[in-house]
């Protein structure tokens, strides 16, 4: 399976750290994980009660699922030590921080997990020169081939 990025959040986003943390999923959501049917659409990380989750992360129904499916905008919650935990707090309570889930994969024991990256909203020249920089690499690699 190949890992799901969130294409966006480097564009809208300067990402400052990054953490890997696991997911509590149900049994057909990891199913539909392995197909590749999720949405990063303004999915946000939040804290609540010292605990992490992920919203508005959409993980399409599973085809087969009958009456296990599950709810495909459900909050899931975020599995990290304390210390990351701890550190990811104190730094959103800072001005202009947010947590933005980059991208899910799947280890070798066939776990999902989610990289969030603890980033800082670009302003608009940033946004335009994150452009600039993707022209002419890909120039450069056009005038290479």
């Amino acid at each position: 399976m190949a890992e799901l990025r969130n294409r966006s959040a480097f564009y809208e986003y300067a990402i400052e750290d990054k953490f890997i943390a696991g997911m509590v999923l149900l049994g057909t959501e990891i199913k539909s994980i392995r197909q590749s049917r999720v949405s990063f659409n303004d999915s946000f990380c939040y804290f609540s009660k010292g605990e992490l989750f992920v919203k508005s992360l959409h993980i399409t129904e599973y085809s087969h699922g009958a009456y296990a499916n599950h709810d495909p905008l459900r909050e899931r919650k975020l599995l990290l030590t304390k210390r990351e935990l701890r550190k990811m707090e104190n730094k959103i309570k800072e001005k202009g921080f947010t947590i933005i889930p980059l991208r899910i994969f799947m280890t070798e024991k066939g776990l999902a997990k989610m990289e969030i990256g603890l980033g800082r909203g670009k302003k608009l020249h940033d946004k335009r020169e994150s452009i600039k920089q993707r022209d002419t690499q890909r120039e450069i690699k056009r005038y290479l081939k």
